[in-house]
């Protein structure tokens, strides 16, 4: 729709209220997916098939942790008797360059003190042999190391050179990760790779690909992404699809976690092409129908909906609903999944009827198993849709009976209470009873500002942006700024969240554009943007509505180059997502016809009104007042040009020279 007209531009605020990782935050806890999950599992399986064909020792290792000299004594114990004898002592203890290294990143993340600096200074690192001899165990030196009685060697070439080594490094690294100590992990799990490669002799071996899996999986607790991609990248490089479904396990996990960790990082797209390939290695190795080819789809479903492609997710989700129908139980676990994801797309796209449908199937198996929380996960989702439905009174009863749910599962002040709350508000916003909407506002605000522990800062983020959502549709644009910065400094500039805090930015632009604070305005679409691009969203639709509204920022700094520079990319990526018929797409066009004006190139502003008049005649008809209003802009431009309307309007071939998206003539003339 299109909004005020200011110095010929188009002012209009195109939806910017969620980024594309916050979109659906209202159901999003209303699907029970295993996407946090899904790479500790694909790890898991490949970890047990690999070790069932290279078993070794009696496999009972301890799971304890550790944290003290006795358990580091039985893995010294251990590491000896796998070398065979020629390693007598393996000293593992704490570094002065690890102690700095705990020491910068507590830095970083702003925590540094004495207690927690003594705390966190416990990664264990099998160090380099040395060539003095000497076997002791000093307890108190600050670097201990590993030793031989005879010579030189390096540790690679001694004892470490054989599987077991390499397998029980790699045991150990994955029972310190789960103990939750990724850094000593991380050493214990190099030198498991170290060693499986050598082991290898450059043949494929399932074993090295499993060792690089667990390195960046635990590169990622430690949120260093950028140094898993190419872990990844190498562990697909050595399986081999013919060598059988052992080999095609490995490559479907590797992909499968670097979409992981593409998602982790904002970069969707890199991610959807990694869950896609993974999708088709699971097919061509266990047939289209398998259920476990039913829950990829459903992941990747997820993926695409947290990409906002909703079509393509539509389609993967059926896909998955289908071959559990056709192989599992009525009501079962899968199929329930399935039909709560499929309730949540058919409904964002707008068929709630459908969506309803699903829902209420789902809520039905759920209860007969008698699982109450998460029935009121799906009595929330159910209440979404009536609210679209402006059901107000049912949407009412689905929430309230959720949040009494929550309350006495939970207590009254968790966040999933809150959450309730947050949608309470909005739905009494919508029916115009704002101090209701307030109220409830106020009491989520309460919930997330003391949060109960083991609350996840980002869903308190969530909460505050949904919330700021609330107050900027009543006008209240100030406490919605509050809101979107307190929710910023949540998620403090985190790697894994770019995509997510570039969202809150382009909100915060839209905010500052509103309130006239032009300047603000142009510095957080900025912001946004910029991260937009690092993470890969540059061909998204939201990406082009940010770019309009920044141009429109430029607008009123008077930067009216660079506005048009923006309404120009923003233009091609509109009618590559949207069509050139869509609203949003017609809207950019007019801005740049705006801008064009402005900069005096009278005669291509003429050719783009021309354009989107004809258009907006053709759809909505000569009486409308959209109409009106763009025909009455043309006559302006065309009489200081000293021109006439032409009366057929020009197709986009031939609109703009410099347009890269160049239409059929078939389609046009439709």
């Amino acid at each position: 729709m299109p909004g005020v007209i200011v110095n010929g531009i188009h002012s209009e605020n195109l939806s910017l209220a969620k980024s594309p990782m916050t979109t659906v935050s209202f159901q999003s806890e209303a699907i029970d997916m295993l996407a946090e999950n899904y790479v500790d599992a694909s790890i898991e399986q490949l970890y047990d098939n690999v070790c069932e064909m290279e078993s070794y020792g009696d496999g009972s290792l301890s799971q304890e942790s550790f944290s003290s000299d006795a358990e580091e004594s039985r893995i010294d114990s251990e590491l000896c008797h796998l070398v065979g004898g020629n390693l007598n002592t393996v000293e593992i203890v704490e570094e002065e360059d690890q102690r700095m290294n705990n020491v910068v990143a507590q830095r970083e993340n702003g925590s540094l003190s004495l207690k927690s600096e003594k705390k966190s200074n416990n990664k264990i690192k099998v160090s380099p042999l040395k060539s003095d001899g000497i076997v002791s165990k000093q307890k108190n030196s600050s670097t201990r190391e590993v030793k031989l009685q005879n010579g030189n060697e390096d540790a690679s070439e001694v004892g470490f050179d054989k599987p077991e080594i390499g397998l029980s490094l790699l045991k150990h690294a994955r029972e310190l990760l789960s103990s939750d100590n990724p850094r000593r992990a991380l050493r214990y799990a190099l030198q498991a790779s170290k060693s499986l490669e050598k082991c290898a002799c450059g043949k494929p071996s399932l074993n090295l690909v499993m060792s690089l899996h667990v390195i960046a999986a635990i590169h990622c607790k430690l949120r260093q992404y950028e140094q898993a991609i190419p872990v990844l990248k190498k562990s697909l490089e050595i399986p081999v699809l013919e060598h059988g479904q052992d080999h095609a396990l490995a490559k479907f996990s590797g992909y499968m976690q670097l979409g992981d960790t593409y998602a982790m990082m904002g970069q969707l797209e890199n991610s959807l092409q990694c869950y896609t390939t993974g999708l088709e290695i699971q097919k061509q190795t266990l047939g289209d129908r398998d259920t476990r080819v039913g829950e990829t789809c459903r992941y990747l479903a997820e993926a695409n909906v947290q990409a906002l492609k909703f079509d393509e997710a539509e389609r993967l989700c059926q896909m998955a609903l289908d071959i559990h129908k056709e192989n599992v139980a009525p009501f079962s676990l899968e199929e329930t999944a399935d039909r709560r994801l499929m309730g949540l797309i058919c409904d964002t796209k707008g068929n709630h009827e459908i969506a309803l449908e699903h829902l209420a199937l789902a809520s039905m198996a759920i209860a007969s198993g008698g699982q109450e929380i998460d029935v009121a996960y799906v009595d929330c989702s159910i209440g979404d849709v009536y609210l679209s439905l402006a059901r107000y009174d049912e949407a009412i009863f689905a929430y309230q009976k959720a949040a009494s749910v929550f309350k006495s599962i939970k207590g009254d002040n968790h966040p999933t209470v809150a959450s309730v709350y947050v949608r309470l508000a909005d739905l009494y916003n919508k029916i115009g009873m704002h101090k209701e909407s307030k109220s409830y506002c106020e009491n989520a605000l309460k919930i997330y500002g003391k949060p109960l522990p083991g609350t996840m800062p980002e869903e308190i983020a969530t909460g505050l942006t949904d919330i700021s959502a609330v107050y900027e549709s009543i006008n209240e644009h100030e406490e919605a700024l509050k809101l979107l910065k307190r929710a910023l400094k949540i998620y403090n500039n985190a790697p894994g969240h770019q995509s997510t805090i570039a969202g809150i930015e382009a909100q915060m632009g839209a905010l500052y554009y509103i309130t006239r604070n032009y300047g603000e305005s142009y510095n957080s679409f900025k912001n946004a943007i910029t991260k937009l691009r690092t993470c890969g969203e540059k061909k998204s639709a939201f990406f082009g509505i940010a770019l309009n509204q920044m141009g429109l920022s430029c607008v009123q700094r008077n930067a009216l180059s660079e506005a048009a520079g923006l309404f120009e990319e923003a233009r091609n990526i509109l009618v590559e997502e949207y069509g050139p018929y869509h609203p949003d797409t017609l809207g950019v066009y007019c801005n740049l016809a705006g801008s064009y004006d402005a900069m005096g190139r009278l005669d291509e502003a003429i050719e783009i009104l021309e354009y989107v008049v004809g258009i907006r005649e053709e759809k909505l008809g000569t009486a409308n007042p959209v109409v009106d209003d763009e025909k009455r802009r043309l006559a302006e431009l065309l009489k200081e040009a000293g021109k006439v309307r032409s009366r057929k309007a020009r197709s986009l071939e031939t609109l703009l020279d410099t347009n890269p998206y160049i239409l059929k003539k078939d389609i046009i003339a439709s």
